[in-house]
């Protein structure tokens, strides 16, 4: 009986040992489940750390980029009334622009129906003025043909083109401008023929007689006359104003000098050089 009862005793601390060691077995599984989790805490501690750091910086980055939203906002709504307000002076601008147009259109109206009566007053001004030259062209004719049946059919007196031509050495010595005595009584007879000019043609055609000197290609140097441009223009000085003592209106007179560059005869020969030596009369307009 007691080695039975031993033997359950027996069977009863291995079945308790097994028991133990299944025991021990879930023990250390359990404590190896419970260090792993530790672990898996620890991660997760650190993770959630992190993540309220991040978060933290997020919530920050957030505040910033909610102040740059605002700003942008402001920015944005500023940009909007400045667009609206250029909205209104571009209307603006439409409106003067429409009525600039408006008025330039007017004006190109008026301003071909005023070049239209130009170019008429122009055409007609045109025929006007060719009527008044070929007037005085016929008057001039008249003149020249009286002039010189007055002063006689001399070598020293002559028409060409449409100048009458004194030779200076009828008028003038060498080197004056002083008229000669005996070159008054054919000035006298000029003076004549213009004053019945004067009455013959009529008010509205403005007319002048010019009175050209010119000289020959010898120069001159002298305190009086430096050179032939003083000589050319005083010896036309000097017929204008005789003139004018005969009683030939001064505002129907002109006066110019050409010096020794406008010659008749390009020659270099005594006779090309009196030529050139001259007193013109030129009837022209005003």
């Amino acid at each position: 009986r007691l080695n039975k009862q031993l033997s359950e005793l027996t069977e009863l601390l291995a079945l308790e040992r097994s028991k133990k060691e299944s025991v021990e077995d879930n023990l250390s599984a359990l404590q190896a489940t419970l260090t792993d989790q530790q672990k898996e805490n620890q991660r997760l501690t650190g993770l959630l750390g992190d993540a309220g750091g991040k978060t933290q910086g997020a919530e920050e980055r957030a505040q910033a980029l909610g102040g740059q939203l605002d700003t942008q906002k402001k920015i944005t709504n500023d940009a909007l009334a400045k667009v609206e307000m250029l909205n209104q002076q571009l209307a603006a601008l439409r409106l003067q622009l429409a009525a600039i147009e408006e008025a330039l259109a007017a004006s190109e109206a008026k301003d071909k129906d005023s070049q239209a009566k130009i170019a008429d007053l122009g055409q007609r001004l045109n025929v006007a003025l060719a009527k008044k030259v070929q007037e005085l062209a016929r008057y001039r004719s008249d003149f020249f043909g009286k002039l010189k049946e007055a002063l006689g059919n001399r070598p020293d007196f002559e028409v060409v083109g449409d100048r009458f031509v004194f030779a200076s050495d009828v008028l003038f010595d060498s080197g004056s401008a002083e008229l000669k005595p005996e070159a008054t009584p054919q000035l006298d007879k000029l003076a004549d023929a213009l004053k019945q000019l004067e009455n013959q043609i009529p008010s509205d055609i403005a007319w002048v007689m010019r009175i050209d000197g010119h000289t020959d290609i010898h120069p001159i140097a002298t305190p009086e006359f430096p050179s032939n441009w003083e000589l050319s223009s005083a010896r036309a000085i000097s017929v204008v104003r005789y003139l004018m003592q005969q009683g030939v209106p001064p505002n129907r007179l002109v006066a110019a000098g050409f010096g020794e560059f406008q010659p008749i005869d390009p020659a270099t020969s005594d006779e090309a050089l009196r030529k050139n030596r001259r007193i013109e009369l030129k009837l022209t307009e005003r």
